[in-house]
């Protein structure tokens, strides 16, 4: 009577053997396909007993001499009788797969794809999946898994991909531990709430994974300088998510502008965003959000969602996107959330992607205590770099007025404003307005032989393509990094109400003990990822 076990770890044998003997298979499949076999033939004890003598015997039947796609799928049928998870657990293929070779399938072969995670599948999320310049849209790149603390947002991210896809390629996953376990997965795009930003960066950095992380970077500076340890030792790739580097050009030409001299020696630049005070009308309880103790929704984590926060009661304002933008456990509300648009340009434009201003003083307005959202609702910071410059950073209920006394002409609610010694140029994301009318056409570029920054189809394209190259992103994470100091050393110096001194080679804050320890926050035991 045939053993329907000995007859599977002998099919599974036969195509090791097979790729080891057939030279053209040989030469053509991966050299981690050896150890995944002999790795699934030592496993095959564990196969239940239950498998199907028909299954055993199309197994068996395997000829040596076939090649090795054909062993491969033989076996893959017979795994499927048995419950294609346990096989695969028991094989040890779950977390490394099978990689057929690319020339069996031409240029769409599934070896040529990036696999990529989400992590994080709301409203900002679809945006950075579905739209004309998002992740889904590439070719070359498949979302093989979906993760959210919200079973429907999950499931239904992953469906609308298999559907994009034609064939069941993602799977929900409620566990970003189980995520970036999977040896198959080569990135990660974070789009989760601020305060899981750099928590699952450096968890994603430890276990190898490229990373496209939204801003802002993160609640908590010095979390920041642990993700950039752990990015470097790790050699991965990272994709700081302030898309006007590469979504829109006008940025791009106002910096190169700026950068080569068009409006001479820059003096000063202003900035400004919109501010809590637009977001007021979205809270369900007005104007600062519901603190009435409520029960999470069905299907939803909320242990989970707070993560490394401060354990708090669930209200229906709390876990929002507009409560994850305004509620200080979470961020620091819109001077980092908005602030980081038009800083990151600010930054840019002035070649200062590795340092940042030394000087910070402002004035903001608190809600009162004992509201849910108390992030900053509005601020005007003042800053001002080592060699001089002077930097500006306002919400919008400062800016309005602030830019109609100066004659900034001001097309939305955030733009940033460079003032040289010989013109100025504004941008935001519907023109380039410049003292040089020359300067806002569309066609207007510098030339060849000057200061040219990185050219891009889109930020995920971007990010993309230094996966595969290994290259710098157009948004590294010291660009990150530096940009958001600007936004905590400014709400630090406003909440204080006092000025504060920076040292940017050292990135600590000079004799301010109470302001440098706000710079880091305590993470819940259970959910600390830099303690792994």
């Amino acid at each position: 009577m045939n053993n329907p076990i000995a007859s599977t770890a002998s099919a599974i044998a036969s195509t090791a053997s097979a790729i080891a003997a057939a030279p053209a298979a040989a030469s053509a499949v991966p050299a981690a396909t050896a150890p995944a076999a002999s790795a699934a033939a030592s496993a095959a004890s564990a196969v239940p007993a239950a498998v199907p003598a028909a299954a055993a015997s199309a197994a068996s039947a395997v000829p040596a001499a076939a090649s090795a796609a054909a062993a491969i799928t033989s076996i893959a049928s017979a795994a499927a009788k048995i419950g294609r998870r346990r096989f695969l657990a028991a094989a040890g293929l779950a977390a490394a797969p099978l990689i057929l070779p690319s020339r069996l399938f031409g240029g769409g072969a599934p070896s040529n794809h990036l696999r990529l995670a989400v992590i994080g599948c709301g409203s900002r999320s679809r945006q950075l999946v579905f739209s004309n310049s998002g992740a889904a849209v590439e070719a070359d790149a498949r979302i093989v898994a979906t993760c959210d603390c919200f079973t429907q947002r999950r499931e239904t991210m992953a469906a609308e991909l298999n559907t994009r896809y034609g064939a069941n390629v993602c799977a929900p996953v409620a566990d970003h531990r189980e995520v970036l376990a999977r040896a198959d997965i080569d990135g990660v795009i974070i789009a989760a709430h601020d305060h899981w930003h750099v928590p699952l960066a450096h968890a994603a950095a430890l276990a190898g994974k490229d990373v496209y992380v939204e801003k802002p970077l993160t609640p908590a500076l010095a979390w920041a300088f642990k993700l950039r340890e752990a990015a470097a030792r790790k050699k991965i790739v990272v994709q700081y998510g302030t898309q006007q580097r590469s979504n829109q050009t006008q940025f791009r030409r106002a910096c190169e502008f700026v950068r080569n001299g068009y409006i001479g020696k820059i003096k000063e630049v202003v900035c400004w965003c919109p501010d809590m005070s637009e977001e007021i009308k979205h809270a369900q309880v007005q104007p600062y959000g519901s603190v009435e103790n409520a029960e999470p929704p069905a299907g939803f984590d909320y242990d989970r969602w707070l993560g490394p926060a401060p354990e708090k009661p669930y209200t229906v304002d709390r876990c929002t996107r507009f409560g994850g933008y305004h509620i200080y456990d979470y961020s620091l509300g819109f001077i980092a959330g908005w602030g980081a648009h038009p800083l990151d340009i600010a930054q840019w434009g002035l070649d200062a992607d590795r340092t940042s201003p030394v000087r910070y003083e402002g004035t903001g307005l608190l809600p009162l205590t004992g509201r849910l959202w108390d992030s900053l609702e509005s601020f005007d910071a003042r800053c001002d770099y080592a060699g001089g410059v002077r930097l500006r950073l306002m919400g919008w209920r400062a800016a309005a007025p602030a830019l109609a006394r100066r004659r900034i002409r001001a097309r939305a609610s955030h733009g940033t404003h460079f003032i040289g010694e010989k013109g100025w140029i504004t941008v935001d994301r519907s023109a380039l307005l410049a003292s040089d009318r020359r300067l806002q056409s569309k066609d207007a570029e510098v030339s060849e032989n000057e200061i040219r920054l990185k050219r891009t189809k889109s930020h995920m394209r971007d990010f993309f393509d230094c996966m595969r190259s290994r290259e710098t992103t157009i948004s590294p994470l010291e660009a990150a990094i530096r940009s958001d100091t600007i936004s905590h050393l400014a709400n630090a110096a406003i909440r204080l109400d006092r000025p504060l001194r920076w040292d940017p080679d050292a990135e600590k804050v000079i004799n301010d003990d109470e302001a440098a320890a706000m710079l880091d926050r305590p993470l819940r035991a259970k959910w600390n990822e830099f303690a792994l």
